[in-house]
């Protein structure tokens, strides 16, 4: 559950009194897994929520269901030998079994993916499948493809959108560190109802971490950086970046605190930042509450969201 306003966002109609309007939203969510091995796993997500068109609490990821129960994703991941997995799924990301290098607990949609913006393959729409390798010595290599493929517009087609990406990963003690690619296929309309075969936009994340050794005054630290690409002749690369600091012991919770760009840039046009913190604790065993401040810069106005959000989870 979630509850909040947000300042420089809504317009006249969620105004009272001069005042931007209090919102309460909620999400629900159930996952299911079972396995027929002991190594497998088939896992079904459930989703519901009443935050469906939603826009003065959007940086939250709530359920957009208008109340009704829907399947959210389908799932299986198998072994394949000591040091492969692999999964296929329905409505699930490309990157699921990524591992990228980022300890920053985020609560906002813009931050909370660590800069690794486009790269990561997020969205969960379409088919998707993917395997990662153990290579040893603390890295680990993963691939995954993500395609519209639950419709008439078919895997591997000039109609449909497909995005093929891998990522490597190490991983030691107290920091990390990955590279994460991306082609991300685009789809034009010709006007006949007819579609010709976008130009690839080409993304590389890179994203690293450090821990301290013993809890206390220093926080982790992580960051973020991406390129895109495009391969269209006449547009400009574009750039994000991200910073987050994280204590994981401040009284009874967890404090972090992070900015970065609200977006990929274009070369030599205006960046625009967001800004957030946030502060998590445990009520009891099942139930966390996380107050949360942010403020996103746009042309028009600034967005400044205060939030409080309340999870309860067995």
């Amino acid at each position: 559950m979630a509850i909040g306003a947000v300042d420089g966002q809504g317009t006249s109609s969620t105004q009272t009194d001069g005042q931007e309007a209090i919102t309460a939203v909620y999400g629900f969510q159930i996952d299911l897994n079972t396995s027929f091995t002991g190594e497998d796993s088939l896992d079904i997500s459930l989703d519901a929520g009443n935050a469906n068109g939603t826009t003065l609490l959007g940086e939250l990821d709530l359920n957009s269901t208008s109340d009704a129960l829907q399947v959210d994703g389908v799932s299986y991941t198998f072994p394949l030998g000591d040091k492969t997995t692999v999964f296929v799924g329905d409505n699930m990301d490309g990157s699921t079994l990524y591992s990228t290098a980022c300890v920053y607990g985020g609560i906002t949609n813009t931050l909370d993916d660590c800069g690794n913006v486009e790269s990561a393959m997020a969205g969960g729409q379409g088919t998707a499948f993917g395997a990662s390798y153990d290579i040893g010595n603390g890295f680990t290599a993963a691939i995954g493809y993500t395609g519209s493929g639950s419709d008439t517009k078919g895997l591997l087609t000039k109609e449909g959108t497909d995005v093929f990406g891998g990522q490597l990963t190490y991983t030691a003690d107290s920091y990390g560190a990955s590279v994460t690619y991306a082609s991300v296929e685009t789809v034009t309309s010709t006007g006949d109802n007819t579609a010709k075969a976008g130009e690839d936009v080409t993304y590389w994340g890179l994203n690293g971490y450090w821990t301290p050794s013993e809890s206390g005054s220093m926080p982790s630290v992580s960051v973020g950086y991406e390129m895109g690409d495009p391969e269209k002749s006449g547009e400009k690369d574009t750039s994000t970046f991200f910073v987050g600091l994280q204590w994981d012991e401040v009284g009874p919770g967890t404090f972090g605190a992070a900015l970065g760009t609200t977006g990929h840039i274009a070369d030599n046009a205006t960046e625009y930042y967001m800004y957030e913190a946030f502060y998590s604790y445990p009520v009891n065993d099942g139930m966390t509450v996380t107050p949360v401040v942010y403020v996103k810069e746009a042309a028009a106005a600034d967005e400044t969201g205060i939030i409080v959000k309340t999870s309860f989870s067995f």
